[in-house]
């Protein structure tokens, strides 16, 4: 809940409820409402089964936290999980977990515990998982660090309307830091610590998707280097204003596709093909 009064509300009095379902989604009520395919609930699913560092980005409303919470589901009921979050909003259901949540300053000014200070004593806690209600300042910079530093299979969330803004943000919230580290610097640890970037949108007629599914397969001089693997393909609007449109694979295979064969954890080629819905 967020409330404000004039005169910084010239119109009145304004109170501002977000209401979270008592239930969290899951991915068969996901699918079933078209916010993304099933051979994508099937990747993300071994990604996170193979401890690979994901990224949720998206505008205000798009239903990040909704699929944070889908994607922790998947976490093994047996690894230690420490979550921050500014607002305790994540509803995980595993045994061994940790919740951390940051505080605000008194009225007198002191007191305040922020996101970064929990992310920094979280690394104290022996966590198999770190997750990270959402990065909005410096502890974005300690979320890579932790990331890499051995505490893969890390979550979090971030504001950002595609993937390739996502990083651009992710480097401004690390200048903020104060560290002065050179811009190749953040673009190494930033290449080293994500493997997968979820982007979601909500389109004109108030629906959320996953819009694309998209790899981090290296980097150049300038730039971080991606390809995407899944993507919503927007056909028309029809008369009463909803959205027509279908997911589909690129035809692009994970470059880690190896490494999850050598986990055990093989994924059949056929959900890659390009067209795949």
């Amino acid at each position: 809940m967020n409330a404000i009064i004039p005169p910084l509300a010239v119109n009145g009095p304004t109170i501002t409820i977000r209401r979270f379902p008592e239930k969290a989604f899951g991915p068969e009520e996901l699918v079933r409402i078209e916010s993304l395919s099933q051979p994508m609930v099937e990747f993300l699913k071994t990604c996170v089964l193979a401890k690979k560092n994901m990224v949720i980005a998206g505008g205000t409303g798009t239903g990040k936290t909704t699929i944070l919470n889908m994607l922790s589901g998947f976490i093994p009921n047996g690894e230690r999980i420490v979550t921050v979050e500014d607002t305790a909003e994540l509803r995980l259901q595993q045994e061994h977990i940790v919740r951390l949540e940051s505080r605000p300053s008194n009225i007198e000014g002191q007191g305040a515990i922020s996101i970064r200070d929990l992310v920094k004593n979280s690394l104290r806690m022996r966590p198999d998982r770190i997750v990270v209600g959402e990065c909005r300042g410096g502890e974005a910079l300690d979320m890579l660090q932790a990331m890499n530093t051995g505490h893969d299979g890390s979550l979090t969330t971030i504001h950002a309307n595609s993937p390739r803004d996502a990083f651009t943000r992710l480097e401004t919230l690390c200048m903020m830091a104060g560290m002065d580290l050179p811009v190749w610097a953040l673009r190494e640890q930033i290449r080293s610590a994500i493997h997968i970037v979820v982007q979601l949108s909500r389109l004109q007629d108030g629906t959320r998707k996953v819009t694309c599914i998209t790899e981090v397969t290296g980097r150049t001089d300038d730039t971080i280097q991606t390809q995407d693997l899944y993507r919503f393909v927007q056909d028309s609007v029809d008369k009463d204003g909803h959205v027509r449109g279908h997911f589909e694979a690129t035809g692009a295979e994970p470059s880690f596709i190896n490494d999850l064969r050598a986990k055990g954890l093989a994924l059949d080629p056929k959900l890659f093909m390009k067209g795949t819905q």
